[in-house]
């Protein structure tokens, strides 16, 4: 496995032109479908549809991965009738997109707590991930019932299962192979749209030198030209990984 830098070990080598991980909460699809006097549920459907033309866009700029907020932890606590449609829309979406992105070449990853996922869901995620495992092009990661927390957690007890003489005393390079994201670089650029401006329990290792991006768009409503403004907003950071702007610009290559 590739050993990525880490941002608070050192200064990763940021590139300021296009982002190499862009990480997305696609935040307000039922708010979208409200909006139109329809069922949350329709909102999801159209949800989708943004998430294959980021994809598209994420692609032909040259990121690296894309990795998306489906369905958190405490998602569970959503109506029984609302959770059922997005776990078959899930298994849906796999089922249709597992042939193109392998096609494509893109690698699909899907990090989370798997055990409340039905037997079917289950035995897809493992062929879709199976069928795309060599794929040389970008990777696509989704986090479904998924929390930073919990993350942290699983990490710290595989950790401590496989070496418990690290028990009294491991750091930071001891556990972060064991988190979920340990196959990706720390995301460069994070994307919330609806309008609110949190982080939801998502990444929250991962993301502490990430610029972060907040739209009013609604996910439904982000497209291609508003993906392309957060890929313009982020050129415009200065990336300083705690040093100053002067030792920033000495260094700058963009």
């Amino acid at each position: 496995m590739t050993k990525f830098c880490s941002s608070t070990l050192a200064v990763p080598q940021a590139n300021t032109c296009v982002p190499e991980h862009v990480a997305i909460i696609m935040d307000g699809n039922g708010r979208w479908a409200k909006k139109r006097l329809m069922p949350r549920v329709f909102g999801h459907k159209k949800g989708v549809d943004a998430l294959r033309d980021t994809v598209k866009a994420c692609d032909s700029l040259g990121v690296r991965y894309l990795t998306v907020f489906a369905f958190s932890n405490e998602n569970w606590r959503r109506p029984d009738d609302e959770v059922s449609f997005l776990m078959g829309l899930f298994l849906k979406v796999l089922q249709g997109e597992i042939e193109r992105m392998h096609q494509n070449g893109i690698r699909l990853k899907i990090i989370g707590n798997r055990t409340r996922f039905s037997a079917e869901l289950r035995e897809w995620i493992e062929a879709a991930e199976a069928k795309t495992a060599d794929s040389p092009g970008m990777t696509l990661t989704i986090a479904a019932d998924y929390g930073a927390r919990w993350d942290i957690l699983q990490a710290t007890h595989r950790l401590l299962s496989d070496e418990p003489s690290k028990a009294t005393s491991f750091d930071e390079g001891d556990l972060t192979p064991y988190l979920s994201m340990a196959y990706a670089p720390e995301p460069d650029l994070f994307i919330r749209t609806g309008g609110e401006q949190r982080i939801s329990n998502f990444l929250l290792w991962q993301l502490a030198y990430t610029e972060l991006y907040f739209t009013d768009l609604l996910w439904p409503d982000f497209d291609v030209a508003a993906f392309s403004a957060a890929v313009d907003w982020y050129r415009g950071r200065e990336r300083r990984f705690g040093r100053t702007s002067e030792q920033v610009q000495a260094a700058s290559s963009c």
